[in-house]
């Protein structure tokens, strides 16, 4: 979760899947990560407590400008959506919804923080800084990094648990122009919101809004979305100091086939 190391922009727009080396580690780590996508997709699909819409909803392939549906028929996810463990919840938030002051992004690219986890923010402790991941589940969780980019997190758990989802990336829905002008870029490519730093520059957030709750209505907002088809997963980026485990740990997690996605994109392959 810290340090983030600099984004690379890539003109390409489709996805390339590579591989991850498949020692003892990351095989175990990959097959937790698979086993809990297919859980994510039996829960959505036929669980007693859905956690998406049912699959009459539009199914998610590669986010555009203009979705065939409207951000209006989703409603904001409850507070209990976000108490679960990190590593469920970061697969569930792809597809959702994040709106601020007209400005609605889509999210396509997530990584995982849990407890005990030697790349999370809560392994401090609870200090002035990190108090909100440690919970509850709902909340926002926003830092500076290098002390120039500001980190958006979706706190995950129950309260104390000290868990978190980093949103890498989006893709725009709405209120093109405020992202351009917030981002000083008139493009609409993909560079636009790939990586963390871009999609908080959108929302037109700082650190002051860090423990806010995404589950109420005003200010920033986490709405349900519809699911994505397929996830692509890899370990994530700029934790080199982290234990060799979680390092090789495949808690990243993208929607395949989207251009939205940042850099190392050849690190993500099929759970």
């Amino acid at each position: 979760m810290e340090p983030t190391p600099r984004i690379r922009r890539s003109k390409r727009l489709k996805m390339t899947v590579g591989t991850v080396p498949r020692d003892e580690i990351a095989n175990e780590s990959a097959d937790r990560t698979s086993l809990r996508l297919k859980s994510v997709s039996a829960t959505v699909s036929g669980g007693p407590r859905p956690l998406s819409r049912p699959h009459t909803r539009p199914v998610l392939s590669t986010p555009v400008f203009s979705p065939p549906f409207s951000v209006d028929d989703w409603k904001i996810l409850p507070r209990e959506f976000f108490q679960i463990d990190a590593l469920d919840l970061a697969p569930r938030l792809l597809g959702k919804f994040l709106r601020r002051d007209g400005v609605v992004l889509q999210v396509t690219e997530v990584e995982a923080y849990r407890p005990n986890d030697s790349a999370c923010h809560g392994r401090f402790g609870i200090t002035a800084r990190t108090a909100p991941v440690f919970g509850p589940g709902g909340h926002a969780y926003v830092y500076l990094c290098y002390g120039l980019h500001t980190m958006l997190n979706v706190v995950a758990d129950k309260e104390g648990a000290g868990a978190a989802v980093l949103i890498r990336a989006c893709s725009p829905v709405a209120g093109l122009e405020t992202i351009q002008q917030r981002r000083g870029q008139k493009t609409e490519k993909p560079v636009l919101l790939t990586g963390p730093g871009k999609v908080s520059q959108a929302l037109g957030i700082s650190i002051d809004w860090s423990n806010h709750p995404l589950y109420t209505p005003g200010g920033l907002e986490l709405l349900d979305g519809p699911r994505p088809e397929n996830i692509l997963v890899g370990p994530r980026v700029g934790i080199e100091y982290a234990s060799p485990e979680d390092v090789n740990a495949l808690w990243r997690f993208a929607v395949a086939g989207s251009p939205w996605v940042s850099a190392p994109r050849n690190s993500l392959r099929q759970p």
